[in-house]
């Protein structure tokens, strides 16, 4: 290919995964290779700079500001870093610095601190008081979240002096607190993070700034922009005096007197990675003296008095002992390796996932292979390659279980999925995830009681399954919280409530797969009790509307199993309603589609919908020409103003109420 086919190659290539990383915060590939695919890149233009443009990749900072924040103009702009590979490179920028050195008769320290693997954004403070926050975006112009940035606990809203500064900071999610995020959000049906920096990015670029109040985010200063009424001689003074105003400073920083020093520290940081609570992504090298750094000067994009080192993924060999299958809280039956302990990137893998039955036969892997395990920096190490020749006739194939490895139920991989499931609804492994479950507005809406509470009742052995729920007293409840017998009062008359729902919410509580809000409400009034619905067929449930043979299976497949007959027999003997009780009062919304939008001060939108859908109706997400009135309360957004742009009936809440009467 000639080079400037695959420079325009690249560009395109690299645009598309700039955007995913830095405006959609979904990566498709890893850091390491999107760095390799501009390295690439850059060395192409280095070699033909004829084809350099300004719109390359190379000569911009990646993200851009989405048109639905306010944006802000940075009076420092806010750069990037050159990235390198090896200490040679490293070497050739001491070279360069050296040299300058000389021609401006100056001395210099390194200064060394970790590369925090987040989002960058700037905080200014006008008269010691926070007044903005604004991410990086392109490095000129940012958006503003001022009110998110608040939400961040380790953000002083006054500093110890009336001083106006901007500083910036990395936000970030620690490890411990991105594993917490992405099991809650699992157990609650919510897509996943890719990986901490993407869950830290997509919780500060939040237009509500509740939403962000709800993500454990954190943040680490690591340079002043701009400053008035003090000056400083060097980067290492800055931080030190931002700690005294009382900033959560980049904690990992060390002043060095030479390459050789640095590079050291380099190491020290690789070999010490595990042990840091945050992410990283490297580590970064920083000229100390302040008036260097303006003699040294900038491109565009990067400084000269800067550079970022990239660890290297790390691949070792070692020997897969065994396969063994851990269920996760939604069910999933993961296949974990059980390795030889081997150390790889500054850490010691002894067992890593091998993520399901598909990737297993992708690799052909067998019990008593010899692999070759790899981490980039620290992402979750995986196996990467099977050493065939090293087989001697010794190793055995391996098989997914037919059944629970916790409850004995029966596993099963459905069609199109590649994840094998319990089936058990008391499998203890999935316990936090059947009940958050069955206690939602999708299930029996037992208000108050969420997952952080089940999570707490399960740790204190207050409850194990579902049926426990309903045997739950004032006092195990109060003794969770400190004061907490109002809470508790509240909690228990939630859960006897749920005792009388219809049995539309009991359908949809069970959390059977396939079987939504929607289906359940067309099954409960199909067949009026839960035991005709259990003792129906396959062929009888494919002749009622919207529902198919896979559909038809999973609830015949539910309703055999011991572990379901268990639930529900207890579930009769504490009172729980087992039958259809709502009627649909008359046809007055026949054919018309309603679509909520904004804050109701009467209703949830569950209850509104579920109005509309007993008087005949049905509710719609989008507005569209179809749509037939759009009921809007407080904070109505864009869906009002597509509303009034199409021509469609806007309601309020109180004309609502009269056509219900």
């Amino acid at each position: 290919m000639e080079a400037k086919e695959r420079i325009e190659e690249l560009r395109k290539t690299l645009e598309y995964h700039s955007k995913k990383y830095y405006d959609e915060d979904k990566p498709e590939i890893t850091d390491y290779e999107y760095d390799m695919l501009m390295n690439e890149l850059k060395k192409l233009e280095k070699q033909h700079p004829e084809y350099i443009t300004k719109d390359s990749p190379t000569q911009k900072v990646g993200g851009h500001v989405r048109e639905d924040f306010t944006k802000v103009t940075h009076e420092v702009p806010l750069q990037s870093l050159q990235d390198i590979f090896s200490f040679d490179e490293l070497y050739d920028f001491d070279k360069r610095i050296k040299e300058k050195a000389e021609e401006y008769n100056e001395k210099f320290n390194y200064c060394v601190e970790t590369k925090i693997d987040g989002l960058s954004c700037a905080i200014k403070y006008e008269n010691g008081i926070l007044v903005q926050g604004a991410t990086r975006g392109d490095g000129l112009v940012g958006e503003e979240i001022t009110e998110n940035v608040k939400t961040i606990k380790s953000v002083p809203h006054k500093l110890k002096e009336p001083i106006n500064i901007t500083v910036r900071g990395e936000v970030f999610i620690s490890s411990k607190d991105f594993e917490k995020l992405n099991e809650e959000r699992e157990i609650l049906g919510e897509p996943l993070f890719a990986n901490a920096r993407n869950a830290a990015a997509g919780s500060l670029r939040q237009l509500n700034s509740k939403i962000t109040a709800g993500r454990p985010l954190d943040i680490y200063i690591f340079n002043v922009q701009k400053i008035e009424g003090k000056e400083f001689n060097s980067h290492w003074e800055e931080l030190n005096y931002l700690a005294e105003l009382g900033f959560n400073v980049v904690p990992f920083r060390k002043l060095c007197h030479n390459i050789e020093e640095a590079i050291n520290v380099i190491k020290e940081i690789g070999d010490n990675r595990e042990k840091l609570s945050f992410g990283i992504d490297g580590a970064v090298v920083k000229v100390d003296n302040l008036k260097f750094r303006e003699e040294l000067g900038s491109t565009f994009k990067v400084p000269r008095w800067a550079i970022a080192y990239k660890y290297p993924p790390e691949k070792k060999e070692t020997i897969l002992k065994d396969i063994i299958c851990q269920v996760g809280r939604t069910g999933v039956i993961t296949p974990m390796a059980i390795l030889e302990p081997v150390k790889v990137a500054g850490s010691t893998i002894s067992k890593t996932t091998l993520h399901n039955e598909d990737f297993i036969k992708e690799k052909d892997l067998k019990i008593g292979d010899h692999v070759v395990i790899q981490k980039q920096g620290d992402v979750i190490p995986e196996v990467v390659d099977v050493v065939k020749e090293k087989r001697d006739g010794s190793e055995k194939d391996f098989e997914m279980p037919k059944f629970c490895p916790v409850c004995g139920a029966p596993a099963v991989r459905e069609k199109g999925e590649s994840a094998v499931r319990c089936t058990g609804i008391e499998c203890s492994a999935k316990a936090l995830r059947n009940i958050v479950h069955f206690a939602s507005k999708d299930g029996m809406n037992i208000d108050g009681l969420g997952y952080k509470i089940v999570e707490q009742l399960l740790e204190n052995k207050l409850i194990k399954d579902i049926a426990d729920i309903y045997t739950l007293t004032v006092d195990d409840i109060a003794s969770l919280r400190k004061n907490g017998r109002k809470f508790a009062e509240n909690l228990v008359n939630a859960i006897n409530d749920s005792k009388n729902r219809d049995l539309e919410n009991l359908i949809s509580a069970f959390g059977i797969r396939h079987i939504g809000k929607k289906l359940a409400k067309v099954l409960a009034k199909k067949y009026g009790n839960l035991d005709n619905l259990m003792n129906a067929t396959a062929f009888d449930l494919t002749s009622k509307d919207d529902i198919g043979e896979i559909i038809a299976e999973s609830i015949c497949s539910f309703f055999k199993e011991k572990q379901t007959l268990d639930l529900v027999k207890r579930l009769k003997e504490v009172g729980v309603n087992m039958k259809h009780l709502e009627e649909q009062m008359d046809n007055r919304f026949e054919g018309k589609t309603f679509v909520l939008t904004g804050s109701l001060s009467k209703y949830s939108r569950n209850e509104a919908s579920e109005i509309i859908e007993k008087f005949g109706g049905k509710t719609s997400g989008s507005v569209s020409k179809k749509t037939d009135y759009v009921l809007a309360g407080e904070d109505a957004g864009s869906k009002l103003d597509k509303a009034q742009k199409l021509g469609v009936t806007v309601i309020s809440e109180e004309e609502f109420e009269e056509m219900i009467k």
